[in-house]
């Protein structure tokens, strides 16, 4: 797969998202980061080829974030200082971040699809890293660090690979003339 330099900037723009929505998660500025990660989302969209496909990609990772997060944050393995609808549920800030998450999975993180032991691989490890920067970062809190890193691990092992399965049905940036094959790094596989 060459790299091109939309992927660069989807890369840029992830992670400037992820950095806006984290600070203002620990700063009390939760709306700010939320508003700021809409409009990349609303950039991204424009930009597909197809936004029906990758606008349902976005709403269905947002609403499996919502309810992985919600999860943790029931059972007590994570606190969120602030954007809580209620308490037990995920922030709208982690869910507007499982969205531009979303953004990243036919472009910058594309490489995975199809690969689904290096997504497992990349989830089990790239998962608790990010959490683990948010809490350095002041947007979580962990009562049992280790704990909540084991189960981050655990559900990113199964939900990476999970969501690049749905990216490569629901790819916006795949050229509509296109055979599905020919986006798969691997070329095997696709089915239309």
């Amino acid at each position: 797969m060459k790299v091109q330099p939309r992927m660069v900037i989807n890369f840029i723009a992830f992670q400037s998202g992820w950095l806006a929505c984290v600070l203002g998660g620990a700063n009390e500025q939760a709306v700010a980061g939320t508003l700021f990660v809409a409009a990349l989302i609303s950039l991204h969209l424009t930009l597909a080829h197809r936004r029906l496909p990758e606008a349902s990609l976005i709403a269905i990772a947002a609403l499996i974030g919502f309810i992985w997060d919600s999860c943790l944050v029931a059972f007590g393995l994570m606190n969120y200082p602030t954007g809580n609808f209620a308490p037990g549920l995920a922030p709208y800030w982690i869910v507007a971040m499982w969205a531009l998450f979303a953004t990243s999975l036919n472009l910058s993180m594309a490489w995975l699809k199809g690969r689904t032991q290096l997504a497992v691989l990349f989830g089990a490890v790239g998962g608790p890293l990010a959490y683990m920067a948010g809490e350095r970062l002041g947007g979580v809190q962990m009562p049992d660090p280790l704990l909540a890193l084991i189960a981050q691990a655990i559900g990113w092992s199964v939900l990476l690979p999970l969501l690049t399965a749905l990216a490569s049905r629901l790819n916006g940036f795949e050229s509509p003339s296109a055979p599905r094959w020919s986006q798969n790094p691997r070329g095997v596989g696709g089915h239309a």
